[in-house]
């Protein structure tokens, strides 16, 4: 299984157990420890994954790491966790600082089970930074996110090449908030800058200011909102299969018995259960199938691993098929939108296929 997809399979496991982990240690074994596992770390051998580390700092002694991540006997990451959801301020990262300067590391990661945040010591040599070079949300990532993850494990490890793409990193997310900040409250320094040719030399007026400020702010929305929508057609396009004996669509005669006519209606079936599934698959991984009598919609265009069908031919009388294992069982709905009342039954077929693709 590729590495985007362990994380995908563990990201839907933990979608599903959240609410229930409740505890510091139940998050490490039910999160923490699959994620470290998922980067390649054999988390049962003591020489590779060395839970509760002892970390002598100045006159405390026996103080330990959550986890070390070894190399040649040498510890190269720091685990320090706190219980899923639990505040990730640098005001609870005071035992991973003390780590980090007593050991030969030189990342050390603070998490709760979902969110983990990457330090380094960028500023100050031996001396953790207060602000994490990057951030990765287990449950909101996106492929990028996964690229630079992907750097730490096993197989890819390399403390050069991560060092010198960290410092990029945090000035991406630190001018990342700046333009965020530029976004909701543009600076006046920022109108000035953007307004300046357009004012054609005409006094930077208070009235001025509060007008090109609003402007400026209603430009920087609709900007971010026509490239989303961009994106959102490119990832919501039908994919066509390239077998000929598959096709989605096809130039048919209507009044053929046996032709497969591909409806606007399933097509934006399609479109709402890429949508209801997206936290637990990428959408290009929801496939759709036409036949005579139903559409199929597919994970990895695989006819064994059904999402649902869409048995839409007649018109008057719309039916949506859900699956419990290989059993099929039909529910009318009234419009499309009643396919959303059925999300949670689709998520957990979704990450039953994707569980049984990690168990293989």
């Amino acid at each position: 299984m590729d590495f985007i997809d362990q994380i995908r399979s563990l990201a839907a496991r933990i979608m599903n157990t959240k609410d229930i982990v409740q505890t510091e240690e139940a998050t490490k074994n039910a999160m923490v420890m699959p994620f470290i596992q998922a980067l390649g770390y054999n988390v049962f051998d003591p020489l590779e994954v060395t839970p509760e580390l002892i970390a002598d700092v100045g006159t405390k002694k026996g103080e330990k790491v959550d986890y070390a991540i070894l190399r040649d006997g040498k510890p190269i990451i720091l685990f320090e966790c706190k219980k899923c959801g639990g505040d990730l301020s640098i005001n609870h990262a005071s035992q991973l600082f003390r780590y980090f300067h007593v050991t030969e590391a030189r990342f050390g990661i603070l998490t709760n089970g979902i969110v983990y945040r990457f330090f380094t010591d960028l500023e100050q040599p031996n001396k953790m930074d207060e602000k994490p070079f990057l951030e990765f949300n287990i449950l909101d990532f996106k492929e990028q996110d996964i690229e630079e993850l992907k750097k730490f494990a096993k197989s890819a490890f390399d403390l050069e090449r991560i060092l010198n793409t960290a410092n990029e990193l945090k000035y991406t997310r630190a001018i990342q908030h700046v333009l965020s900040e530029w976004m909701t409250n543009p600076s006046e320094e920022f109108v000035r800058l953007v307004s300046a040719d357009l004012l054609a030399g005409k006094r930077f007026t208070p009235a001025v200011k509060d007008q090109f400020s609003q402007i400026t702010k209603r430009a920087f929305q609709q900007l971010i909102g026509d490239r989303i929508n961009d994106r959102l057609k490119v990832a919501m396009t039908p994919e066509i299969s390239l077998e000929p004996e598959e096709p989605l669509t096809q130039a048919v005669d209507k009044n053929d018995p046996n032709a497969i006519i591909t409806t606007p209606e399933e097509i934006e079936g399609l479109h709402i259960v890429r949508a209801i599934l997206r936290e637990v698959v990428g959408p290009r991984r929801i496939v759709m199938r036409d036949a005579q009598s139903y559409c199929a919609i597919l994970l990895d265009d695989n006819n064994r691993k059904p999402i649902c069908r869409l048995r839409f031919n007649n018109t008057e009388r719309l039916v949506l098929g859900l699956f419990s294992g290989k059993e099929e069982e039909k529910f009318p709905i009234s419009e499309l939108d009643d396919i959303y009342n059925h999300t949670e039954k689709l998520k957990q077929t979704a990450t039953a296929y994707l569980q049984q693709n990690e168990g293989n």
